[in-house]
């Protein structure tokens, strides 16, 4: 069980973390990090390395390259110096060399590789999935786009845009896929933050699953997961609890009612047979899921959002 003191050290590393995540395209000081978690800059880079593993600038490093490896791969037109530009690189040579450093392969070599092995993965999703044919249409009442589908587990998908929210999150750093125990204490801790203060319920209140990172990039132990809250901008968070924003934007989401065991199976559908025939592309933020009801019969209702861009 951790103390009260661990719980204030990792509420501000939480917020050096999302500090470095809103301004990687930036050049970054230790001076600024440090400053944002509030510690002194002469001891900080020791508390971030001895709580995640790695120094400040090997993790902006790291965040840089592999936001960069997934722009590549899901934006394949995109010139690879422009990719090292947007992931703040703005030197191509020290973009590719340090690329090759930490993935093995050049940028365009890796390109090469993973189209490759997407199109061999499109071939056996295409014959081994539900494909579920979609229909597109504007729906008059929202003014959305909307597209209709026979995909057994989809209810519908459209693309539309969210308002910025501020949330109130409980970070996990590492494997998650298929822990459902993971999730259910991790939901737990954050509800029973919540629930005194009032924070749970109202019209406008989502509660969302958040993931940082590309798991087809980053490995599995260093996957940032937020388990989130939507809370008023002026919300005290403290220990554990962090607080970020999530910028509006144009997202595809996708409802889907599923049991524990079929999370992959909707995410698969959304990214390897919506997206691809959809006429749009991913943006470059994180996905996440949104829980609009409290699931049924071993049943979850889930909002899979996805923020896009037409291509």
């Amino acid at each position: 069980m951790t103390t009260p003191l661990e719980n204030e050290y990792r509420h501000r590393i939480n917020r050096a973390l999302d500090y470095i995540e809103q301004h990687l395209e930036q050049p970054m000081t230790l001076d600024e990090i440090s400053q944002e978690a509030n510690f002194s800059k002469y001891h900080f880079s020791r508390i971030f390395h001895g709580m995640t593993g790695e120094t400040p600038f090997q993790f902006i490093n790291r965040l840089r390259l592999e936001k960069a490896a997934s722009s590549i791969t899901t934006h394949p037109n995109i010139p690879l110096n422009e990719a090292g530009i947007k992931c703040g690189f703005p030197d191509p040579s020290t973009f590719s060399r340090n690329f090759k450093s930490h993935f093995g392969v050049s940028p365009t070599r890796y390109r090469s590789e993973k189209n490759e092995k997407s199109n061999i993965h499109q071939v056996e999703s295409n014959e081994q999935q539900d494909h579920g044919e979609t229909f597109m249409y504007i729906c008059s009442r929202s003014q959305t786009i909307k597209w209709r589908t026979n995909m057994k587990l989809n209810q519908s998908v459209e693309v539309t845009k969210l308002p910025k929210m501020t949330l109130a999150y409980v970070r996990h750093i590492g494997s998650y896929k298929g822990n459902s125990q993971l999730f259910e204490k991790l939901w737990q801790q954050l509800m029973g933050w919540a629930g005194p203060r009032g924070l749970i319920g109202g019209p406008d209140f989502k509660s969302l699953i958040i993931y940082h990172d590309d798991p087809d990039v980053t490995n599995e132990e260093k996957l940032r997961t937020s388990v989130c809250i939507t809370v008023p901008p002026d919300t005290k968070t403290e220990g554990a609890i962090g607080k970020m924003e999530l910028e509006d934007g144009q997202y595809a989401i996708a409802r889907f009612v599923i049991g524990v065991d079929e999370f992959q199976q909707a995410w698969d559908w959304v990214c390897g047979q919506w997206l691809p025939s959809s006429g749009y592309v991913p943006d470059d933020k994180p996905c996440f899921e949104m829980y609009p009801e409290e699931p049924k019969d071993g049943k979850f209702t889930v909002d899979i959002c996805i923020p896009v861009r037409p291509m």
